[in-house]
């Protein structure tokens, strides 16, 4: 029984973050705010959503280090 409720738990909360996540890229909104915690739910269940979650913080940490490099020449333009 409290397996089936985990399974059933995983399932409806990381999948329903997951859902509104993608929707959120297609209109404006939070989608890292919820794509992100609901891969991280099913990653419990799903090695898939594991490999996701791995995907989505390199590229998140790509783009951080691009943005900083960015920042970096922006602010030693102006001095």
């Amino acid at each position: 029984m409290l397996r089936t409720v985990r399974f059933l738990f995983i399932n409806i909360v990381g999948g329903l973050l997951v859902l509104l996540g993608l929707v959120f890229i297609i209109i404006p909104g939070p989608s890292l705010l919820l794509l992100i915690p609901g891969l991280f739910i099913l990653s419990y269940e799903y090695d898939v959503a594991k490999d996701w979650l791995k995907k989505c913080q390199n590229l998140l940490s790509v783009s951080a280090r691009w943005l900083d490099a960015k920042i970096a020449m922006w602010k030693g333009r102006k001095h």
